[in-house]
């Protein structure tokens, strides 16, 4: 078994300020987070043991995957390893990697349960969608991305952070060809903007339109939201993605178009994510941690295997650290979940 070189990072973080370069952990760029393999956690036959036995466990108890706590799961010594996981994610680099769960030593039930278990470690659970997905499912069952959301569809996804402090993402089964999980440093981007264009990176800081899909959130009866794309908040910074919601928001009666240095910017951030960013080696079993805040996220479009319990499938959970970074108000309000009075939450063990 190889070596767990896991640690934190030890770079310095110094007050955000829009127009003015970030001083923050979270900037890296490929050549240096590649150069090692300080962010990947690689479990120990020993902490493979105590997620083995808190699965069995589980089992035992019935318990639904949705009730399981920390005490429902001990981890006697990675507990608290996968506290200075979650310590990492918010204050550090905003990516871990947990690799080594021998996913074929489980079942369906048996993997997510571990994979709730560990994360319930590193945040809690919210609701994905108006379904009520505490549990939510990546896999293609053939969703049309222009009508759907894009982990339904096997369509390439642009730049973009999900509506939540964490992202976690399970592998069950990876794609034929395709299907790459791409993270970038949002602050390294920031940073590329200030240093090729200062006057762009400043337009992105005005807190631009977004649509609202049909998913609901509580409270919420605008069907837009404002939002920057840079945004600073008590010395911290937060990045929102450039996506179709922004667009969307352009045909909202009474919004104002975008001015051309908008789009030149915004054009400008979907250009440079790609270039720093990296992939991720998801494979079978492993877990994939990113923080919505500092990091973009992307997926290439995919093939799949034509054999239906072969196809690209990642379990997903949308993570509330319990407000351990400070958030504008307009972007802590949208990382609460999409729910509603009427919600029930459930924990599906397949794609619905």
């Amino acid at each position: 078994m190889a070596e767990n070189t896991w640690k934190r990072s030890s770079l310095p973080r110094e007050p955000a300020e829009l127009g003015k370069p970030l001083v923050d952990p979270a900037l890296w760029y490929p050549k240096d987070i590649l150069a090692n393999e300080d962010w990947i956690y690689r479990l120990s036959d020993s902490e493979i043991a105590e997620v083995k036995s808190a699965v069995a466990v589980v089992e035992e108890r019935g318990l639904d995957i949705k009730d399981i706590t920390k005490e429902d799961f001990p981890l006697p010594t990675l507990g608290p390893r996968l506290q200075e996981v979650q310590d990492e994610l918010m204050e550090g680099r905003g990516l871990v990697l947990i690799k080594g769960l021998p996913i074929d030593d489980f079942n369906r039930a048996q993997y997510a349960a571990a994979f709730w278990g560990i994360s319930v470690y590193v945040g809690r659970a919210l609701s994905q969608n108006r379904q009520g997905h505490v549990l939510g499912h990546v896999k293609d069952i053939g969703g049309d991305y222009s009508k759907t959301r894009g982990y339904k569809t096997k369509a390439h996804m642009a730049f973009h952070c999900d509506q939540a402090d964490v992202l976690a993402l399970g592998c069950i089964h990876d794609a034929k060809a395709g299907g790459e999980h791409l993270v970038c440093s949002a602050v390294a981007l920031y940073n590329e903007m200030i240093k090729r264009r200062p006057d762009l990176a400043v337009e992105l800081g005005w807190k631009f339109y977004r649509q609202l899909s049909t998913e609901k959130h509580p409270g919420q009866k605008d069907p837009f939201i404002r939002q920057g794309i840079f945004n600073f908040h008590d010395g911290y910074f937060a990045v929102r993605g450039v996506s179709s919601a922004l667009n969307k928001g352009q045909s909202i009666p009474g919004v104002p178009q975008f001015t051309e240095a908008q789009k030149e910017a915004l054009q400008m951030f979907r250009d440079i994510a790609p270039e720093i960013a990296i992939e991720v080696p998801l494979g079978r079993g492993d877990i994939s941690y990113v923080m919505n805040h500092v990091t973009l996220h992307s997926r290439t479009d995919f093939e799949d295997w034509p054999e239906p319990e072969r196809k690209r499938h990642l379990l997903r959970l949308w993570m509330n650290t319990g407000d351990r970074r400070p958030l504008p108000p307009e972007i802590h309000k949208f990382s609460q979940g999409i729910y509603d009075e009427t919600t029930k939450f459930v924990a599906p063990l397949d794609a619905e």
